[in-house]
């Protein structure tokens, strides 16, 4: 592994520094974007069951927010409940916004990843070109030793920046995937919230679901 990354040059190191940047955003998103993490299974109907019992007060509500992102969208419903049905999906809404921003956190370092690195492996391969064609200026094309150094790093630079671009092109385009079908489940729970509070769902429904 050290051989190749002296065959490939100085520009071998930012393509080592972003696959490790890289797998440690994989490894973080996969973790936080777990969807029983999420979005726990029965919230509604665990929250319409405190309401029942009148169990449904601000520290109800706090503990809510505190435990999972639909929790913190539902959370800020219930803190406007008393209010309209549009003003409490406008709670929700602009909740939610956040919540999303929150869910997309690192995607953006990611897909940065995901162009520059073929980028420095582009520029790699031109690095080592020039040390060929310098090389044989200098000393002709007698020596196919001379030239290989040159035609090693340009080669090793492209393979290590694709390699490194393809996986994180990969999860970037998956964890939006993946947000996406998550925050439609969001809405969906909210809006479940929404016409229970409001009595515009029967109530029994949400508690078997």
């Amino acid at each position: 592994m050290l051989e190749i990354l002296k065959s490939g040059g100085w520009l071998m190191w930012p393509i080592l520094i972003c696959s490790v940047i890289a797998m440690a955003i994989i490894a973080e998103r996969f973790w936080a974007l777990r969807k029983k993490k999420i979005i726990p299974k029965h919230l509604v109907a665990q929250i319409y069951q405190l309401r029942k019992k009148k169990q449904l007060d601000m520290n109800a509500v706090q503990a809510l927010k505190e435990n999972s992102h639909l929790g913190r969208v539902l959370a800020s419903g219930l803190m406007s409940m008393h209010y309209s049905r549009e003003i409490m999906k406008e709670s929700i809404e602009e909740t939610g916004r956040a919540v999303v921003h929150d869910m997309e956190k690192y995607l953006n370092t990611l897909g940065t990843i995901a162009q520059i690195a073929p980028l420095l492996g582009l520029l790699g391969t031109v690095v080592g070109m020039i040390k060929v064609f310098t090389v044989i200026t200098t000393h002709g094309v007698g020596n196919p030793g001379v030239l290989a150094g040159g035609i090693s790093e340009a080669l090793i630079t492209t393979a290590a920046g694709l390699s490194v671009a393809i996986p994180a092109l990969i999860a970037a385009r998956h964890f939006r995937r993946h947000i996406d079908e998550l925050v439609i489940d969001m809405e969906q729970e909210a809006i479940k919230l929404v016409e229970v509070i409001h009595g515009q769902r029967d109530s029994s429904v949400v508690e078997k679901q």
